[in-house]
């Protein structure tokens, strides 16, 4: 079959229409995409410094529990002992679970459950479980913690797997090591504003406690 010039003519233009809207929907995209990328950072990395502050928090009164809470070098032993079996574990299971629902439901949970694991904790302090019985109070720790590592494992894999799907346009990817080097400082952030908020409550003489009461509820 041959075409005939106004034929050719509307098959080109109507080709050139669609790239154009194609064109057009892409571009809408993209900024749409790069709108959305500071959020998707800040929330992540703001999810991700609270893990690392409620989880360093604890870590800098380990002393005070030596001490004041009676709590033995071989239990708090076993507490981290707990904690970072189920938080490798975890990590594979939080994984799928960000895979499979939604991120943001998942790193909501962690985060829930990592400041209900500090108050319970807390809990345990105030009224003194050991007093009762040393075996049913670290069972109570440690199932604590227990539930604890799992909570603080949604951040990783989650958090990285939302910033893998905001930042996925070729001026990220060109710049995917300084973002990704940016996010990681999470860490560091949320273990040094841990120990200034365990140095403010030992330098108030406010119970040492306080330094779980306060992530729990920021959390």
């Amino acid at each position: 079959m041959v075409l005939n010039a106004s034929e050719t003519t509307a098959l080109v233009n109507g080709t050139d229409k669609q790239d154009e809207n194609n064109t057009t929907e892409n571009l809408q995209s993209s900024k749409r995409l790069k709108a959305y990328q500071p959020w998707a950072f800040f929330v992540t990395f703001g999810g991700y410094f609270m893990a690392h502050f409620s989880r360093k928090c604890y870590s800098t009164i380990k002393n005070n529990l030596e001490d004041e809470a009676g709590y033995s070098p071989l239990l708090i032993s076993c507490m981290d002992s707990m904690f970072m079996g189920t938080y490798a574990i975890g990590n594979i299971v939080s994984g799928k679970l960000g895979d499979t629902f939604n991120p943001t439901t998942i790193l909501s949970i962690g985060l829930f459950g990592s400041g209900s694991c500090l108050f319970f904790m807390t809990v345990a302090i105030w009224f003194d479980f050991h007093t009762y019985s040393v075996l049913l109070g670290n069972i109570f720790i440690l199932a604590v913690y227990f539930c604890f590592g799992f909570f603080q494992s949604t951040g990783g894999p989650v958090g990285t797997a939302v910033m893998g799907n905001w930042f996925c346009d070729k001026d990220s990817i060109k710049r995917r090591g300084l973002i990704f080097g940016l996010w990681t400082c999470h860490q560091y952030c949320g273990d040094v504003t841990a120990q200034f908020c365990t140095a403010a409550v030992l330098a108030a003489k406010i119970p040492y406690w306080w330094a779980l009461v306060i992530p729990a509820s920021t959390n």
